[in-house]
């Protein structure tokens, strides 16, 4: 698992009802536990077990660890390598340890903040818990964690690392500098993808410990995939933070691509170009004066456009096709061109999926098809019932395995709309519950596709992107629904996108 994909489902469990203390909790007592078998394994006695801490969660597994060793009979020594504790949860349950006073327990705690000539004792009797270090650890490290690296290292004890081994990238499984060499890697739900990747003499021998996150946790969109996004540069200039090409719109229709647009907006893009006929351009130019917008001669977009278009598309991120381009042979012409020339990522949206060769994108990976029921089994050629509103496990997973045995025909992402949302990628689904009745009002959809266009711009990959991008525009279209109850409108909903993104973040 990757920890980004970890972390987010962390954040998730709190929106299911299951806070970070609790999973701590769950995580430190599974650690205490496989300790002690691995101690029991080795030494067939109770030994010494001496932690080392740093300011993170993996230090706060460590703190709850020790309350369930002592209660085994261990004799157990932390060392804190910092005492600025970072996680609210490690800090709770330090504050359990330092509570336990006068001492009762075979319990001591060291400050090793300056960890100076600092070394173990000799004998190879005890075990050494490795909690100093998490994710996202990247380039050379303080010097006082790296010292105590080197001190496990060289100690004679059985070293046992928490989630990853403290120095290793839990990505990739690279050391920019210097790593624990654990003779065991205790990973909690899901070994990372850098330790499974990771050469056997660099994470010892790996243990799973479950710790009591659903897999609902995993597979809801919520709140926690807002860490998906990257901060944006205090440095940056214009175009750093994406920019998308519209291609829609028609003579009888141009509000969609304005709404997809100013949707692009509320994400946060730099640069928003809107490739439209000349009978469409100037109603979207008078929709917001920040879209760029090419007029293309003709009431319809056709191949003529073509040379045009592919220019521009040169020029962004990401491409969005369909909103509001009417269905006739001249644009689906055109549409069927574009997804085999253009390689930049792709959403698919509206009339596109009605106009464009299955054929043509089945082998495409970086493309994102939006289609609400009836646009998906006409796409597919399929009659398939969407309902996944049920407590009852075996309709939701037939349902599910019948909508992945269709979109495993594609390397594409595909966003089944409807009151639950579920996005399909190969073997991988997720299922998006924000939304209302209201977003039946026109132009939802264009907005939706709007958001995972500049999603995509932004770097994030086609399944992310649609998962997220379904997210928000759920969320912007409750934040509508408490503001005008079910008579808002598509820009009403496209006006809270910034201020929901915003509220993630925090």
């Amino acid at each position: 698992m990757d920890p980004i994909d970890m972390m987010v489902t962390d954040a998730n469990c709190e929106y299911l009802g299951l806070s970070r203390l609790c999973l701590m909790e769950a995580a430190g007592k599974s650690l205490g536990e496989e300790v002690a078998k691995i101690a029991v394994f080795s030494f067939a006695k109770p030994v010494n077990v001496v932690m080392f801490t740093g300011s993170g969660g993996n230090g706060g597994d460590a703190f709850v660890a020790a309350r369930y060793l002592l209660n085994r009979g261990y004799d157990v020594e932390i060392y804190m390598l910092k005492n600025n504790i970072h996680s609210a949860e490690a800090k709770t349950n330090l504050d359990v340890l330092l509570n336990m006073k006068p001492r009762l327990s075979r319990l001591t705690i060291h400050d090793l903040t300056n960890i100076g000539d600092f070394q173990l004792a000799e004998d190879e009797n005890f075990i050494i818990v490795d909690g100093i270090l998490g994710t996202g650890i990247k380039g050379n490290l303080q010097e006082n964690i790296k010292k105590a690296i080197e001190v496990i290292n060289a100690s004679n004890g059985l070293k046992i690392s928490i989630d990853v081994p403290s120095g290793m990238d839990p990505l990739t499984g690279s050391i920019d500098d210097i790593a624990v060499l654990p003779d065991y890697t205790i990973s909690f739900h899901k070994i990372k993808t850098g330790v499974r990747d990771a050469d056997e003499e660099l994470v010892g021998g790996l243990v799973t410990a479950d710790i009591g996150i659903p897999l609902e946790a995993e597979y809801f969109v919520n709140y926690g995939d807002f860490l998906r996004l990257k901060n944006r540069s205090e440095s940056s200039h214009k175009g750093n933070n994406g920019s998308v090409l519209i291609i829609g719109g028609s003579k009888d229709y141009h509000g969609a691509p304005a709404i997809s647009g100013m949707a692009a907006f509320g994400v946060g893009v730099d640069l928003v170009y809107v490739a439209t006929p000349e009978s469409a351009a100037i109603p979207v130019k008078s929709a917001s004066a920040d879209l760029i917008v090419k007029s293309l001669e003709g009431d319809y977009l056709n191949l003529n456009h073509l040379g045009e278009i592919l220019e521009l598309a040169e020029k962004v991120d990401a491409v969005l096709i369909g909103p509001g381009s009417s269905i006739n042979n001249e644009t689906s012409k055109l549409f069927n061109v574009l997804v085999t020339k253009i390689k930049k990522p792709i959403v698919l949206d509206a009339d596109a999926l009605k106009q464009v060769d299955i054929s043509l994108i089945k082998n495409k990976d970086k493309i994102v098809l939006t289609p609400h029921l009836a646009e998906f089994n006409k796409f597919f050629n399929k009659n398939l019932k969407f309902d996944l509103d049920s407590y009852d496990f075996n309709k939701v997973d037939e349902n599910i395995t019948q909508f992945q045995q269709v979109t495993k025909s594609i390397n594409g992402t595909v966003v089944v709309k409807g009151k639950n949302d579920l996005i399909l990628s190969g073997s991988k689904f997720r299922i998006n519950r924000t939304g209302n009745a209201g977003m039946t009002v026109g132009g939802t959809g264009d907005a939706l596709a709007g958001i995972i266009t500049a999603l995509l711009s932004q770097g994030l990959n086609p399944f992310d992107s649609a998962c997220l991008g379904v997210f928000i525009n759920g969320l912007a279209g409750d934040r509508a629904c408490e503001i005008y109850g079910n008579g808002f409108s598509a820009t009403n909903l496209v006006s809270f996108i910034g201020n929901v993104i915003k509220d993630g973040l925090c």
